[in-house]
């Protein structure tokens, strides 16, 4: 059963702009410490109906992942991580938004390496601004925690001491700036 929310967005799409937009991600590593990343190609749309419901589909280019270290990235581009050769892109549907006292969960699947799994990000709407000339522009910052492993990214790294170089927990961080299109 799909909720009715109304967000306030005007009806129409409203695109998602990769500028003023950032897909980020952090994990732990060596059981101590976290290194975080992003991904630099992506794209995505929101499309508000006439009753102001919101949908949301979006693409990652997994390949674009940038973690700050040539030699990581290459790791996590390989088979071992995210297996880009064969998967090069995830992609995001949401399939509802719901109201969370002030805020919203935005519920939806996930695909990551052929796997499909549904999640729920809490989501903060930051409003609405009329823009500087291009149109309305809306803000929203969202966050969810994966396991890497429900995606197929289960590959073991154990150390001596025990524990694992990778933890299996990432927080997904997305601050997002999205253009109502004309």
């Amino acid at each position: 059963m799909t909720t009715v929310v109304n967000t306030g967005l005007s009806t129409g799409t409203w695109a998602i702009d990769p500028v003023h937009s950032t897909v980020g991600f952090s994990v732990r590593h060596l059981m101590v410490s976290k290194v975080r990343g992003r991904f630099a190609d992506f794209s995505g749309a929101i499309t508000v109906a006439a009753d102001g419901t919101p949908s949301v589909s979006a693409e990652v280019s997994t390949a674009s992942v940038d973690t700050g270290n040539e030699q990581r990235d290459t790791h996590v581009r390989a088979a071992d991580f995210f297996d880009v050769e064969k998967y090069p892109t995830a992609t995001f549907t949401s399939t509802g938004v719901r109201r969370d006292g002030d805020d919203y969960v935005l519920d939806g699947d996930l695909t990551i390496k052929g796997i499909t799994r549904p999640v729920s990000f809490a989501l903060e709407f930051n409003g609405v601004n009329p823009g500087m000339g291009q149109g309305e522009v809306a803000g929203f910052e969202a966050v969810v925690v994966l396991n890497r492993r429900d995606f197929g990214i289960d590959i073991d790294l154990p150390l001596e001491t025990g524990g694992a170089v990778v933890g299996d927990k990432v927080t997904v961080t997305l601050e997002i700036e999205a253009t109502k299109q004309q």
